[in-house]
């Protein structure tokens, strides 16, 4: 064989390499222009976000008793849409949870945010809170039970209306982890409704905070735990809570502010 025809066999060997790296070094470059182009393209839809519509009002309406001039229901639902579209935005079809439960962590931090600046808490009411916080302990360690509404006023020397105004003031700041808008801390409409779809670990949780919570709602007053009971498990309005009560809807308020407040020295005492 002559020398020629070597080099030409030697060529025609060596070819099928050179043309499969090639081939592979194209595979990869579009297989990273596929995955550049999945990253850029947001995962949720328009259509997705205007189905979800419905929840952003739904997390607004929930805390609408705690609006206090001159924030409107107008602004909260423009910070859950907010929120709504940034989660839309961020988004990651990896997370370990579906798009709607996602988004609606999103809303209600967006809501909550927007809740927590419009409504600073006077260094007096912080301070006036702490006092109740402290009478409130110390009647429970003496005695065994939470003080009445009445009898907390008449420890701290303050007119029982002002003492309402103090628990109003602070229901934004400090109440909200138990109104089941924290974060990092379970809903008490969802405790009480008792979701049965969470894992054996989140079970065993729940069944613990579901007890501290039982047991920190039968130790409040009748008014209070109907109150309670109405609106996070049979989730009525404080309108309907006011019609079924037959009291007025500002009481239906009071009450429930004073609830969130002896379940707040319950839990804490407890733990």
């Amino acid at each position: 064989m002559s020398r020629n025809t070597e080099k030409k066999s030697e060529s025609d060997e060596q070819q099928p390499a050179g043309v499969a790296v090639e081939d592979e070094s194209s595979h990869l470059k579009a297989a990273a222009r596929r995955t550049y182009m999945d990253q850029k393209q947001p995962p949720i839809d328009d259509s997705q976000i205007v189905q979800l519509l419905p929840m952003v009002h739904k997390i607004a309406q929930k805390v609408i008793t705690y609006l206090k001039p001159p924030l409107t229901m107008d602004d909260l639902v423009s910070a859950g849409m907010v929120g709504l579209v940034k989660a839309a935005r961020d988004y990651d079809p990896s997370f370990q949870a579906e798009f709607k439960t996602y988004a609606y962590t999103r809303i209600k931090g967006a809501i909550l945010d927007e809740l927590r600046n419009s409504s600073p808490l006077p260094a007096e009411t912080h301070h006036q809170l702490q006092r109740a916080m402290n009478a409130s302990q110390q009647h429970f360690a003496e005695s065994g039970s939470l003080p009445s509404d009445e009898e907390l006023a008449e420890k701290l020397g303050v007119p029982i209306e002002k003492l309402y105004d103090t628990f109003q003031a602070a229901r934004a700041k400090h109440f909200l982890s138990i109104d089941g808008f924290e974060e990092s801390d379970p809903v008490l409409g969802e405790v009480l409704a008792s979701a049965g779809t969470l894992k054996p670990d989140e079970q065993m949780e729940r069944a613990e905070l579901v007890g501290e919570l039982s047991g920190a709602i039968a130790s409040l007053a009748e008014k209070q735990r109907q109150v309670i009971i109405l609106y996070y498990q049979q989730q009525l309005t404080m309108k309907q809570i006011a019609e079924t009560l037959e009291i007025s809807e500002p009481r239906v308020s009071q009450i429930h502010s004073a609830a969130l407040f002896n379940l707040a020295v319950k839990l804490e005492t407890t733990k």
